[in-house]
């Protein structure tokens, strides 16, 4: 098994993108613990799982320290962190978007992964770790049309936030990688997908023919979690987009 031994926490891993990883993780034998906001969600995760499940705003700075420290309290240490947690706005064009609209993406999207990092790099620097954001095509570039530039902004700026956490951490053997997907199949974008014709469109969209899944996602977060399989990368950002970013 990849993980076995290590300890992994993935915010955000009731559902969609991040349950599959904390999924994915725990059955290369890491001991998993993930956040989210919604109980019933952890409590299904838990149970379908048998992860450890913490209760946590990743708007709140005191709440997510506690996390960090929960985690490191149930499993003794902390090997693996992964910034998933996030949400998607609703569609508007820059100057419909209110001031809290704004400021609420960027708090989850941005400001929680600062909180994550800042609190879990006393741990992980005891003897190196990984670090994983999950930002987002639409952090590489910009498209026409879609009008969620709040959310853009906040994986932007977390593409950038790898490359320098890469570089600040290396000499403390903490490797900081970045997947951006594009379209993932999840409760987050079904609306979106709930049309026919959006899925034929989508689908044509992207070169390699489909859009992507959450097991796309999570078999590249072992990737990068795994010592074995990228000991030397640091730093990396991977448009997991089935070849759309080339565009």
């Amino acid at each position: 098994m990849k993980l076995a031994g290590k300890v992994a926490l993935v915010t955000g891993g009731s559902r969609g993108i991040g349950k599959a990883i904390a999924k994915e993780f725990a059955a290369n034998g890491a001991s998993v613990a993930i956040s989210g906001t919604n109980r019933r969600n952890l409590d299904e995760a838990e149970k379908e799982i048998g992860l450890f499940t913490i209760q946590a705003d990743m708007r709140k700075e005191s709440e997510v320290q506690n996390l960090i420290c929960k985690t490191v309290e149930k499993f003794g240490h902390l090997d693996i962190l992964v910034n998933n947690a996030g949400v998607f706005p609703k569609i508007k064009l820059l100057h419909e978007i209110s001031d809290s609209e704004w400021r609420d993406v960027l708090d989850v999207n941005l400001t929680g992964p600062f909180y994550a990092t800042k609190y879990s790099i006393p741990y992980l620097q005891k003897n190196g770790g990984v670090i994983i954001n999950i930002a987002s095509s639409a952090g590489l570039k910009a498209y026409e049309n879609f009008n969620a530039d709040a959310y853009s902004a906040s994986k932007a700026a977390l593409v950038l936030l790898t490359k320098c956490w890469a570089l600040e951490y290396a000499k403390s053997k903490i490797r900081v990688n970045c997947i951006c997907p594009g379209v993932v199949e999840t409760d987050m974008t079904a609306e979106f997908l709930s049309s026919p014709a959006m899925r034929d469109m989508m689908n044509f969209a992207y070169p390699i023919g489909r859009f992507g899944t959450v097991e796309d996602v999570a078999k590249a977060a072992l990737y990068f979690a795994s010592e074995h399989d990228s000991s030397w990368v640091t730093g990396a950002v991977l448009p997991l987009d089935g070849g759309e970013s080339l565009k």
